[in-house]
């Protein structure tokens, strides 16, 4: 019998972080408890396949190939009509729908839709028949796609459930059903193509590092190892990200946990940035889809931000850390403000609105009315904050640029949260070294997403153009310094 690796006890880093070795039993980043799973021995784990190792990532085992989301083709192909990610009545085809209240179940809450045109109630097509609930199977894939064999996702399930003091009776799972999930729901997890490759770099308990960090608040950091390496080396374009990497790398062992104590957050900072000569392009990307999947199975919404940032780093190809703490110093805004020529602003209340008085707009050079409420004025350096803080939500790469994402559950299309992803781009890029271009910010919910570039908040060309041309449509440059005036296109 081989002998089991020793289990290491929790550790309390400096300014009240508690650190979790990412290779204790059971904590592979999705909540396991530790007397969950036996370590099993490190050849049960290996790539059974007998495929030898090619480059880049082909399908590894039988089935449908999981297109890539990112495409454009590959997007279509996961909204067919019998896919899991399109929803539409059953039976009029028509997808002008809303909810209408939750059917109990043994197997949990089923979303009720009532669809307009037909006036009829309906459940989605691929609920139907199920004998366990959508978290379960959400929950069974994502321990497939960390490296666990179908019997060991089981045992996980199984004792679970029998932890768990909501469920009735003990939860058992068959691998063929678990096989079964797979085959019927793998479109969703595109990181099934990168599964064998991963499982020959690291086992599935340390796959993700994991780490809680107590920043006034608990944060669940994860950082998914295997996938970061894969990226790299998948695609010349990304290859330039190598810090990016080093500095995940380093987190959970060099972050300064005693200024997340003290330091302002990013989210509630003063400091603006001016609006002028940037776009926000609305899209309907990948992650809005997986997110409305994945809160089917969320019946508390408090859980909600939780039970994304879980799904995504196990099973999307794109995702790479959750929860990445960043933070700037009054060092490092002086030198963007004199040295690269960033101009912070704060909110104008001292200006009265006067009929006979004009002062020139702040970044256009335009005869402008002012008031205490529309306008900014530059930010002197006696008011520099000296340290702001922040964790960003979501951190992907992906068609050569590093996607910081913000998950807004209050709704995106409401939400114009500019300064605080700007912030945490300034923040990544200065932590790093890699230059503020290679960055894009977005926020998203299940129905919207919204993103622009950093480097066009923060740097103003001055070229003169009035529009940009996209896939999208054709978008207005904005014009006015604090506001954000449109984010659909304009045409």
């Amino acid at each position: 019998m081989p002998k089991k690796k020793k289990i290491k006890n929790q550790k309390t880093a400096p300014g009240g972080a508690v650190l979790e070795d990412s290779s204790r039993v059971g904590k592979p980043g999705l909540g396991i408890d530790s007397s969950i799973a036996e370590r099993e021995n490190s050849s049960s784990i290996k790539n059974n396949s007998g495929e030898k190792p090619v480059e880049g990532f082909a399908p590894s085992e039988p089935g449908i190939p999981s297109p890539d989301p990112n495409s454009i083709t590959g997007l279509s192909e996961l909204y067919q009509k019998d896919s899991v990610l399109s929803l539409q009545c059953p039976y009029c085809q028509s997808q002008d729908f809303v909810k209408r209240g939750v059917r109990m179940k043994k197997s949990g809450k089923t979303q009720l839709y009532l669809c307009r045109s037909c006036k009829r109630t309906f459940t989605p097509s691929w609920f139907k028949g199920r004998q366990h609930s959508w978290q379960i199977i959400l929950d069974a894939m994502s321990y497939y796609n960390l490296g666990f064999s179908l019997e060991q996702v089981c045992k996980i399930l199984e004792k679970r459930g029998s932890a768990s003091k909501l469920e009735a009776e003990p939860l058992k799972v068959q691998p063929s059903t678990i096989s079964s999930w797979l085959e019927k729901y793998g479109r969703l997890c595109a990181y099934k193509r990168m599964r064998s490759f991963g499982m020959k770099m690291y086992s599935p308990y340390e796959i993700i590092e994991t780490c809680t960090l107590a920043h006034r608040q608990l944060y669940r950091f994860r950082y998914h190892r295997a996938k970061t390496k894969l990226i790299m080396a998948d695609d010349f374009k990304h290859f330039k990200f190598k810090p990016i990497q080093e500095f995940l790398n380093n987190v959970t062992a060099e972050t300064p946990h005693q200024y997340f104590q003290q330091g302002e957050r990013m989210s509630e900072t003063k400091i603006k940035f001016s609006k002028t000569e940037m776009i926000v392009r609305a899209k309907h990307n990948y992650a809005c889809a997986l997110a409305g999947l994945v809160f089917q199975g969320v019946s508390d919404n408090k859980q909600r931000h939780e039970a994304l940032q879980k799904f995504f780093i196990a099973n999307d190809t794109v995702t790479v850390a959750t929860e990445v703490p960043v933070y700037l110093r009054r060092e490092d805004l002086e030198h963007m403000q004199t040295q690269l020529g960033f101009k912070l602003y704060k909110k104008n209340s001292v200006i009265p609105a006067q009929a006979g008085i004009q002062k020139k707009n702040l970044d256009s050079g335009s005869e402008a009315g002012m008031t205490k409420t529309d306008d900014y004025e530059l930010l002197p350096e006696a008011e520099i904050p000296r340290l702001i803080t922040g964790h960003i939500d979501f951190l992907q790469i992906r068609n050569g640029f590093i996607h910081i994402m913000d998950y807004k559950g209050e709704g995106a299309a409401k939400a114009r949260p500019i300064e605080q992803l700007t912030l945490y781009a300034l923040a990544l890029s200065r932590l790093t070294g890699l230059r503020v271009y290679h960055f894009k910010c977005a926020w998203f919910d299940e129905n919207d997403y919204f993103e622009f570039f950093p480097l066009h908040v923060v740097y103003k060309r001055g070229s003169g153009r009035k529009r940009i041309k996209t896939i999208e449509g054709v978008y207005n440059l904005n014009e006015k310094v604090n506001k954000i005036e449109n984010l659909r296109p304009a045409v």
